[in-house]
Order: structure tokens, then C-alpha cells, then sequence
């Protein structure tokens, strides 16, 4: 049994990694911004009572971060998981159109606030003797340039070279470093603004062929994801949900697929 802690996690695959580690048998910090989590979360997750705490949370501030690793080594007595999941869309706009606020939410978010929660559980995990640091990869990672999401693959792509950078800086000890890569899936993180209007982007139909042939479901790479999180003991180790092969085969195949997500 493993205590696990994940950031943006009341919705989205941080919702759906957090359910799939508690039916594994793990205990689970989840967090949001929010000071409870939504009823329907709730709900969802009643079945795993005394299992799991939510600690309110906004990886902007490092503060909060402390306060999230402090709540949950006080309740767990030990974290052997962090995983550095909360994120920031982009509007979809050309950089140089995109908002002051837009702008430091996305940089603040996905790339200060992935390093201030590493830093914070690399300095309880040496402290503690062993643990494992995960980020959520994203487009960007791989070098892909795609206009009008170009300050979202810009933290990405740093968040790749700093997680290689920390288990290069890990070497040796106890800890790990690692990266998820989930590719697309079909949540609101892609289909809605940081607002809460459906996003531009889903109007554009060169994405929406795209989208469906390569999406899926949190739910899916959830699964995908958890059993190698727990047994993995490489550093500097990259889970890859959507690989080079898979692409390949989904755009071979996309004639007779007939689900279709947006």
C-alpha cells in the first residue's frame, strides 16, 4: 500500500488516477483550488471513505504546496508518490494576442508550479529516504509546434528538460524522477476555456478529425498509468500512454473506427 499525492486532482485524469489508486489500494491526497470538493466528486468517491483527504490547493503559491505535502505526510505518515499533475490551458490565439493574466497563469501554473511541488517533494522525500517524483508531460514535450498553443508547449517543454534535470540531480539516492505522457484525451482542460466556454479550438474541424483519431478517455490512460506508477523503480523513467507506434496504427486504422469523442 502506497500514499500517494497528486495536484489538480478533482477532475480531468488527475481525478481518474486518484480513483484508480485508491482501487488499488492506495491512500490518496487529492487537491484542487476549490475549499471542498464538488458534490458529484464527492460522490464519487464515497466508496473509498477513510482512504483519501483533499487539501485545498493553488501550486502558484509555493506555500500552498508545503501545506499540501504537510497535510498529507501528517495524515499518511509517509509520501511515496507525488505527482505533479495541475495545469493551465491556453486560449486558442497567436501568442502576442494572448492576455497579461492568460500569460502568467499558464507560466505559473504548469511550470513554477510543477517546480515548487518537485522541490517541496524532493526535500521531504530525501529527508524520508525513498519516494518518486512524477510531471505531467503535454504537446510541447516532444518539440511539436502547434500555433496558438505555443506558451502552453513552452512550459511543457521546459517541464520535460527540468524532470530530466532532477533525476539527473537524484542520481544516487533513494528518490526518483519521472514523466507521465498521456497524450490527448477528451476533457475539459482541451474542449473548454480556462473561462468556461467551449473552446475555439473544437470548432476547428482539422483538429476535430485529429482529435478522434488519436483521444481517449481519462478514464483509459488512468489505467494504463497506475500499475506502471506503482511498480516502476527506474529514475528518469517517461510512462507513455500515446507512443509513436499507437499513432501510427490509429491513423491506419481510422477508417473503421466508430466512436467518436467531439
Amino acid at each position: 500500500m502506497k500514499n500517494i499525492v497528486i495536484t489538480g486532482s478533482t477532475r480531468g485524469l488527475g481525478f481518474s488516477m486518484a480513483t484508480e489508486f485508491l482501487r488499488s489500494g492506495c491512500n490518496v491526497t487529492l487537491s484542487g483550488r476549490g475549499e471542498t470538493p464538488a458534490e458529484a466528486t464527492q460522490s464519487e468517491l464515497s466508496p473509498f471513505e477513510g482512504k483519501y483527504i483533499y487539501v485545498s490547493c493553488n501550486v502558484q503559491e509555493k506555500a500552498d504546496l508545503q501545506k499540501l505535502w504537510d497535510a498529507s505526510l501528517a495524515q499518511w505518515g509517509e509520501i511515496d508518490i507525488w505527482i505533479n499533475n495541475a495545469g493551465q490551458n491556453t486560449p486558442h490565439l497567436f501568442s502576442w494576442e494572448t492576455g497579461e493574466t492568460d500569460t502568467e497563469n499558464i507560466i505559473k501554473t504548469n511550470l513554477i508550479g510543477m517546480i515548487y511541488g518537485s522541490q517541496i517533494a524532493a526535500t521531504g522525500m530525501l529527508k524520508q529516504g525513498h519516494g518518486a517524483i512524477y510531471s505531467m508531460e503535454g504537446l510541447g514535450s516532444n518539440n511539436m509546434i502547434q500555433v496558438k498553443t505555443i506558451l502552453y508547449g513552452t512550459t511543457k517543454h521546459a517541464l520535460t528538460y527540468f524532470m530530466k534535470g532532477l533525476a539527473k540531480e537524484l542520481e544516487g539516492t533513494n528518490v526518483i524522477a519521472g514523466r507521465l505522457s498521456p497524450g490527448m484525451m477528451l476533457t475539459d482542460f482541451i474542449t473548454k476555456t480556462p473561462d468556461g466556454e467551449q473552446s475555439q479550438v473544437v470548432a476547428d474541424e482539422k483538429f476535430r478529425k485529429t482529435f478522434n483519431i488519436l483521444a481517449d478517455k481519462p478514464a483509459t490512460v488512468a489505467k494504463y498509468f497506475v500499475p506502471r506508477i506503482l511498480s516502476n523503480t527506474k529514475n528518469d523513467a517517461q510512462i507513455a500512454w500515446l507512443t509513436n507506434r499507437k499513432v501510427a496504427w490509429r491513423f491506419m486504422t481510422a477508417g473503421f473506427r466508430k466512436d467518436r469523442l467531439i
